[in-house]
């Protein structure tokens, strides 16, 4: 499928509130037609998310110590998780480190979770994750770990505003980006 084709379906499925303020950008080269341009997605005419590029204006996470340590990140512990902590340790451990513990592990399996969406989402062919995205159900891109499958099912108009509105949980053990633009789309509800 030609870019100016997706283009015009992906903008057909933004939500009336950002329609005209995200916009799907792609860059061509007229004399190297076999090289793949760079494509992105601006908010207000400002670059966002460009894939293959770690200095956009979205944080790139580094290392798992700066996660651990970023206070933006919050990590609900489960009581189900505090007690596989409890049978781990055989109840040797006092109750309040229990939860620093479970916290600790939870941070450490996000942190992984993130590193491996970025890294997919650097590599990833715009292209081919619109069309994926535009052959799958909402339901799907907005479950799926896929960065730029949940950006693009979020900014869509099949979701409304009372869904938008429940997914706040789900939305904090997600990327930085995906969070930027779920922030987004709740400012438009």
């Amino acid at each position: 499928m030609s870019w100016s084709k997706l283009k015009q379906q992906l903008e057909s499925f933004l939500c009336p509130a950002l329609n005209g303020r995200v916009e799907y950008r792609a860059t061509g080269y007229r004399y190297l037609p076999d090289k793949a341009g760079l494509c992105y997605i601006s908010v207000d005419k400002k670059d966002v998310l460009r894939m293959n590029d770690k200095m956009s204006s979205i944080r790139w996470y580094t290392a798992e110590l700066e996660i651990k340590n970023d206070p933006d990140i919050q990590i609900p512990i489960s009581d189900e998780e505090m007690e596989k902590v409890r049978k781990d340790t055989k109840g040797t451990v006092p109750e309040d480190r229990l939860k620093v513990i479970a916290r600790n592990r939870k941070i450490s399996e996000y942190a992984k979770e993130l590193l491996a969406a970025q890294a997919s989402l650097s590599k990833s062919n715009f292209v081919a994750v619109a069309t994926q995205f535009l052959s799958t159900s909402i339901e799907e891109s907005i479950e799926s770990k896929d960065i730029l499958l949940n950006v693009l099912a979020l900014v869509d108009r099949r979701v409304g505003k009372k869904r938008i509105l429940n997914m706040s949980e789900k939305m904090k053990l997600k990327h930085p980006v995906v969070q930027y633009f779920y922030e987004l789309r709740r400012s438009t509800c």
